[in-house]
């Protein structure tokens, strides 16, 4: 028998969920901790070697929650977290005569270009970082800096693909899915896994976020920055009672069709997808109602700044600690449209990399010292990359390529070992010499802190069992506390 079987497409019987308990109710009370059962959950084949095993973590978790801060379209890593001083020696020097210059993505390659901004070791750690985080920078001691991160595709779309769900095709299930699959969530009027929309989705467009072959109940809910998160909130109907009745009609509808066509995912996900959408219209508009928070609290994610994009993004960062405080597992928040194409700078790098770099810089170190204030970050896994680096030499003049063979990435919370440098790439940063990290590898150490062994979690979908990370992935114990 398949060590994988241990999933099914129905919640627990009461005769099923006592014989789980059947060694104590404090397994129970350990399971309300880590988030209720999934729907979903197969126990009709168990793994052989452990019948009673329950869906959740496998070991006992360092994290509860993860904040994923997407930099969609690609920092460069020569000019965040991985500073060169060979390309400020060689600025202007043909690439071409120093190393082998691999095929870019618009065949317009330039010379060799110097970093625009000045690089500072900060924190006990002296890690050094560009001027263009002085905000993140303050926060260096509570981050694992991996400057080793490969991505196998040299296009946005398919790269987008591959970081979201470990492949580089389009209708595989998000990380936030499996997550949320394998572990639940721990408010049941709040969705699971969430995407705050600042104004930009990524290319490959809403596919980034979605279930795949995952019951339809774990895509992502997009939230959205403004006085209405989600179209149609607020009830539409007069009477109070009215909404209820359509609902009870609309779920007896459903049931009805259940008892002739059987188990019906589409079905039973519609079902609850109503039920929590209802609940929704009495916690969202409280969720994303700040007026409890301290002017200190607004001040520090950067409520007052003078740039609306940095405001933005604030209210984002605000919304994503209150999102953890209220039990939602993954959360991920999407970059603010300043106006200079995401962080996908082939032309005018200064402009654009400081446009967005003003944006998300203080909010995000708003965030970090909010989470560890309250006690939080103990139990918040913050992960912080884009989907791939950008090239050590221009494009034209201004500008930088796409270069997947290198990318600086950083975690911060839970489990993460503070202060530290993982990886090492060529004296250009072009390319990774020590330690290369994979997409795999990345989503392989997200589970793990979250107690879940990335090889046991699997869906039975085209006749084998399929996980996030296929047939890859690793650990990175380095960068663990």
């Amino acid at each position: 028998m398949s060590k994988y079987h241990n999933f099914m497409k129905r919640p627990l019987s009461r005769r099923e969920m006592l014989g789980i308990c059947k060694g104590g109710f404090g397994a129970l009370a350990f399971t309300s901790l880590f988030g209720a059962l999934p729907i979903g959950c197969d126990r009709k084949k168990p793994i052989a070697s452990k019948p009673d095993l329950y869906l959740g973590p496998h070991y006992l978790p360092k994290a509860k929650n993860v904040i994923f801060l997407y930099m969609d379209g690609g920092v460069s890593q020569v000019d965040s977290f991985d500073p060169k001083p060979r390309l400020a020696r060689e600025n202007g020097e043909d690439p071409r005569k120093k190393f082998k210059v691999d095929a870019t993505q618009f065949d317009n390659v330039g010379k060799i270009l110097k970093s625009p901004w000045d690089f500072k070791k900060y924190g006990e750690s002296g890690i050094p970082v560009s001027n263009l985080f002085p905000h993140i920078a303050s926060c260096v001691d509570d981050i694992a800096l991996i400057r080793s991160l490969t991505s196998k595709f040299p296009e946005h779309t398919n790269a987008n693909y591959f970081l979201h769900t470990g492949s580089g095709i389009q209708g595989r299930p998000s990380m936030g899915s499996w997550m949320t699959y394998g572990l639940g969530s721990e408010n049941k009027n709040i969705p699971g896994y969430v995407v705050l929309d600042g104004g930009l989705i990524p290319p490959g467009g809403l596919d980034n976020f979605k279930n795949g072959f995952l019951p339809a109940s774990y895509q992502a809910s997009i939230l959205k920055a403004g006085a209405e998160p989600v179209a149609n909130i607020a009830p539409k109907e007069g009477v109070p009672n009215l909404q209820e009745e359509k609902l009870r009609f609309i779920e007896q509808m459903d049931h009805s069709l259940m008892g002739k066509m059987g188990e019906v995912d589409a079905v039973e996900s519609a079902i609850s997808n109503y039920e929590l959408a209802y609940k929704m219209q009495s916690s969202i508009p409280e969720l994303t109602e700040f007026s409890d928070e301290t002017k200190a609290t607004k001040k520090l994610y950067g409520f007052d700044s003078d740039d609306p994009h940095t405001r933005g993004y604030a209210a984002q960062c605000l919304l994503a600690r209150r999102l953890v405080e209220r039990g939602v597992r993954f959360i991920e928040l999407t970059c603010p449209n300043v106006g200079a194409d995401r962080w996908d700078q082939h032309s005018n790098l200064k402009k654009g990399h400081e446009a967005n770099a003003h944006a998300v810089d203080q909010p995000i170190a708003g965030l970090l010292k909010d989470l560890k204030s309250r006690g939080m970050l103990e139990e918040t896994l913050v992960v912080w990359t884009g989907e791939f680096g950008r090239t050590p030499f221009a494009q034209g003049t201004d500008g930088r390529d796409h270069n997947p063979s290198a990318c600086s990435m950083w975690m911060a919370g839970a489990g993460i070992k503070g202060g530290t440098i993982f990886g090492r790439t060529d004296e250009y940063g072009y390319r990774v010499i020590e330690n290369e990290v994979t997409i795999h590898d990345l989503h392989a150490t997200i589970l793990h802190l979250l107690g879940i062994n990335h090889e046991l979690l699997t869906f039975r979908f085209g006749g084998r069992d399929i996980r996030l990370t296929d047939v890859h992935g690793h650990v990175v114990k380095d960068i663990l506390a």
